[in-house]
């Protein structure tokens, strides 16, 4: 009788997660400020609405969210029986990159973002070859990592960022002092590094700061 039970209550639960009866018919969509607001949400709505509160299918909602770069991720949470909140974490515009005469707008992990509008404002980054979609390659997304990390208050001043040899990606400073980062890898740390260094009052001259090693910061020209 138990297994009977067991099998009936199942059965009627997997019928009810598809049923109309709890079918997703009003989806909020939150956190969208890009160019593409519209048709992202129009996007997500669609897809929300093909789903039930009881059967939330993430693959769907990524596979929507995969056709526009600026999205990073989504997340779903239902609210039965019939609402959907959809919350999309965005990849902003980081930098500028140009090539040949085209410039794109780029996330700081180094996505293209085709169609989206920078501002001003952000740094510019000569590189060989602009993928139309897709990430930067080599070192273009070396040097795409670096600019993306920057903090808000040092990136209006970086200069030039170009691959300088041994040390890697170099950033050259308004006021003349370069940056040497090595790699993309843990730029953030790096940028910290390099502020401090900056920013410590016994260093009253610098011509480079060598922050390939964030922890052990290398200084030259000082005094």
């Amino acid at each position: 009788m138990v297994a009977i039970v067991v099998a009936a209550f199942a059965g009627y639960f997997l019928w009810l997660r598809d049923s109309s009866l709890v079918a997703v018919t009003s989806v909020d969509v939150e956190g969208v400020e890009s160019g593409e607001r519209d048709r992202i949400t129009a996007a997500l709505t669609r897809a929300g609405k093909s789903m039930t509160t009881l059967n939330v299918d993430a693959a769907s909602l990524e596979q929507a969210a995969a056709r526009f770069p600026t999205i990073k991720s989504v997340t779903a949470d239902a609210s039965f029986p019939h609402g959907l909140r959809i919350e999309v974490v965005e990849r902003p515009a980081a930098l500028v990159a140009s090539a040949g005469g085209k410039e794109a707008a780029v996330a700081a992990d180094g996505t293209v973002l085709p169609g989206v509008k920078a501002g001003d404002e952000l740094p510019r980054l000569e590189v060989d070859r602009l993928p139309g979609s897709g990430r930067l390659e080599d070192e273009a997304l070396d040097e795409a990592l670096v600019v993306g990390a920057a903090p808000d208050e040092l990136a209006p001043l970086i200069r030039r960022v170009r691959e300088a040899g041994d040390t890697g990606v170099e950033a050259k400073m308004r006021g003349g002092v370069s940056l040497r980062f090595g790699t993309g890898d843990d730029a953030a740390a790096k940028w910290a590094a390099a502020a401090a260094v900056l920013a410590d009052p016994e260093v009253t001259a610098v011509s480079y700061v060598d922050v390939r090693v964030p922890h052990r910061p290398a200084v030259g020209g000082t005094s």
